[in-house]
C-alpha cells in the first residue's frame, strides 16, 4: 500500500505540479520585484504592442485578433479610469444611512477620500502585457487569420472608443474626480494640511 502511494506520489504528474509550482513562486516574485517599476514595465509593454503592430501590417492579416485586442484593452482602460467606489454609489449609501438614522461622525473621511482605481496600475499593466503576448502568439497561427474587411473594424473601433470615452468624460465631469495626478505637488511647509502630499494613485 504504501509502496503504491509512494509510486504514485512521486510519478510524473507530481513532478510536473512541483515544477508547475515552483515556476509559479518564481514568476511571482519577478512581479513583486518588478512593481516599483513603472516606467520600465510600460515600456516594454509598449515595445510589445509595437512589435505587434508591426507584424499585423507587414503580414497584412489577423485583422480580428488586432481589433479584439482592442477591445480587450479598452475595457482595461475604461477599469483603469473608473474609482473603485463612484460618487453615486457613496451618494447612495449616504441617503440609506439618513433613513436608517444617525451614524458617528466621520469628517476627516469626508475630507479627504483618496482616488481608488477599480483597476489598480499594476494589474492594469500585467493585464495588458498579457493580451499582448498571447496577441502577438495568436498572429503565428494561421486558424487564427479570419479573412475580414479591415477598414470596417477600424471605423467602429474609432466610433466605440469615441462614444466610450465621452461617456467616461461626462461620468468624471459629473462627479468631479480626476483619475490621474496632474502636475500635483506636495506641500512640505509648515501647516501640515490634510490635502498636502496625497496622490490619488489606485494600486
Amino acid at each position: 500500500m504504501d509502496d503504491m502511494m509512494g509510486e504514485s506520489g512521486e510519478g510524473p504528474a507530481y513532478n510536473l505540479f512541483v515544477q508547475k509550482s515552483a515556476f509559479e513562486r518564481r514568476w511571482q516574485q519577478l512581479l513583486d520585484r518588478s512593481t516599483p517599476y513603472v516606467y520600465q514595465r510600460w515600456t516594454g509593454t509598449g515595445i510589445l504592442l509595437t512589435l505587434f503592430m508591426i507584424r499585423i501590417v507587414l503580414a497584412e492579416g489577423w485583422y480580428i485578433i488586432c481589433y479584439a485586442l482592442g477591445i480587450y484593452l479598452l475595457n482595461m482602460f475604461l477599469a483603469f479610469l473608473t474609482p473603485k467606489i463612484t460618487p453615486s454609489m457613496e451618494m447612495d449609501n449616504q441617503e440609506t444611512e439618513m433613513e436608517e438614522g444617525p451614524s458617528l461622525p466621520s469628517k476627516a473621511d469626508e475630507e479627504f477620500k483618496p482616488f481608488i482605481r477599480r483597476l489598480p496600475e499594476f494589474k492594469f499593466w500585467h493585464a495588458v502585457t498579457q493580451a499582448t503576448v498571447i496577441a502577438l502568439v495568436c498572429s503565428f497561427f494561421r486558424i487564427f487569420d479570419v479573412p475580414v474587411f479591415w477598414p470596417i473594424l477600424l471605423v467602429y473601433f474609432i466610433i466605440l472608443f469615441g462614444i466610450t470615452m465621452r461617456r467616461q468624460i461626462k461620468h468624471m465631469i459629473k462627479y468631479k474626480y480626476i483619475p490621474f495626478d496632474l502636475n500635483k505637488k506636495s506641500y512640505t511647509g509648515g501647516g501640515g494640511g490634510i490635502g498636502g502630499g496625497h496622490g490619488s494613485k489606485g494600486r
